[in-house]
């Protein structure tokens, strides 16, 4: 019998079929909704729970879990179509008031594309600053009128408002701000489907051609080495790969923070570890209540042996062994390392990870290389390498809020007569698998000989 025909499974199939018609979802997806709703991982499975006699029970929110499936197709396709953004919530008192407060993440993109500084607008209706926007949602496209102003009432905080938008959204809607060209344009993330033909993606942003020189340049050198054999490693440890191949294409060893190769940072792994690092930075100590990572370990730290460690990794999601979280603080745009009984630990201002991000990751060469050891020596021979550009820097901080990027601490105090304290970190990083989520279009090539 084929489970897609046994007959106790059509109430189940006629509510995927309303999911795909109501929600705009393809057939696979709809049918994972469903199952999912119901407690099986897979539509098969839901049907073998059936025929099984298997007790079925009801999840969370059937139209919760359709919609943020939506959302986030949404939002993985903006990305892979390097269409930076940043997204909003109406509230129910901000559409009855026309009221919106422009949040740190709205202001900082507002200003990265020279659309609006409210650092420099001053309070009251008389400076308030009127721009055209484009509405585009699941009854086409509508054009409608934005005011960008500071109230005279408190600190003046920022504020925004669309004409027309309790017609656009509904309150808890995610609606995405996006750029094309000088264009504002809001897209109804939770009521419109983009599709990668569709309509709605057109002209959203005009990609400028990109001078490609230097990284066919060292694409040709990376492909020269991987046909020359083996590379000899000249160091044991995490960073062996590295230096190796970087010695191989003559870039002398340095400490500087900037990119490897002529603008291009390089990011070399042994395959098989799924976290990647993608930048180092410590915390703004001046407005950190600890003020070193020396003060981190001697109040979070353990005993190892002969050394005292703080080797953990922080999240958003939940505490760690330590009780340490990450909370990111979206009005005043920072990141709080936190820990429920000792409090605010250190403060990471937003602005400055999104810069170490652009810095660091303006361009980069992502190499795939395998470990091999003969006569007690590592070799590593070049596998593939995966390349990006541009890096969504308006999705850093939504990624961390969520748990998708982490940050490891490696701080350590070695025992001896005279203790030395060492921070290797700390190294904010994120699955490889995720990498598309602030990336767009990587491309992949292969180093090895046919």
């Amino acid at each position: 019998m084929q489970l897609s025909s046994y007959l106790p499974l059509k109430p189940f199939k006629d509510k995927s079929d309303l999911l795909q018609v109501n929600c705009g979802l393809h057939s696979y997806d709809a049918e994972l909704v469903v199952a999912k709703f119901y407690g099986a991982l897979t539509f098969a499975d839901l049907a073998r729970m059936l025929i099984n006699k298997v007790p079925i029970t009801q999840n969370e929110d059937f139209n919760l879990m359709a919609n943020e499936l939506k959302i986030q197709k949404n939002k993985t396709l903006l990305v892979s179509n390097s269409i930076d953004f940043v997204t909003f919530e109406p509230t129910v008192t901000g559409l009855n008031k026309s009221i919106l407060d422009a949040t740190h993440p709205v202001r900082n993109f507002f200003r990265i594309e020279g659309f609006h500084d409210y650092d420099s607008q001053a309070q009251g209706q008389e400076h308030k600053v009127m721009k055209t926007a484009l509405f585009i949602g699941s009854e086409g496209c509508q054009d409608t009128l934005i005011s960008l102003y500071r109230p005279v009432t408190k600190q003046g905080d920022p504020r925004m408002w669309f004409r027309g938008l309790g017609k656009f959204a509904k309150a808890g809607d995610q609606v995405a701000l996006i750029f094309a060209g000088e264009q504002l344009v809001l897209v109804n993330l939770s009521t419109l489907l983009l599709a990668e033909n569709g309509n709605e993606l057109t002209n959203l942003q005009e990609l400028l051609p990109q001078d490609e020189s230097v990284s066919n340049e060292l694409f040709n050198k990376l492909r020269d080495i991987a046909k020359s054999g083996l590379i000899k490693a000249t160091l044991k440890g995490s960073t062996a790969i590295g230096m190796a191949i970087e010695d191989a294409l003559g870039i002398p060893p340095n400490s500087s923070k900037l990119p490897d190769y002529k603008g291009i940072e390089l990011k070399s792994g042994r395959g098989g570890g799924s976290r990647t690092t993608l930048f180092a930075q410590v915390a703004d100590w001046k407005i950190s209540r600890l003020k070193s990572s020396a003060e981190i370990l001697d109040t979070f730290g353990y005993q190892r042996g002969e050394d005292f460690k703080l080797y953990c990794t922080i999240s958003a999601k939940k505490p760690n062994s330590q009780g340490l979280q990450f909370i990111y603080d979206e009005k005043n745009d920072c990141l709080i390392e936190f820990q429920n009984e000792f409090g605010d630990v250190a403060y990471w201002p937003a602005d400055i990870l999104r810069s170490r991000l652009l810095e660091k990751h303006k361009e980069t060469f992502w190499i795939d290389a395998e470990s091999i050891e003969i006569d007690g020596h590592e070799y590593f021979k070049l596998k593939s390498v995966t390349h990006t550009k541009n890096p969504m820097v308006n999705q850093l901080m939504p990624l961390i809020a969520e748990g998708t990027i982490t940050m490891d601490h490696l701080i350590k105090r070695k025992g001896g007569n005279k203790p030395k304290i060492s921070e290797k970190g700390p190294l904010f990083k994120m699955n490889k698998k995720d990498l598309s989520l602030l990336f767009p279009k990587p491309v992949k090539h292969c180093l090895e000989s046919n």
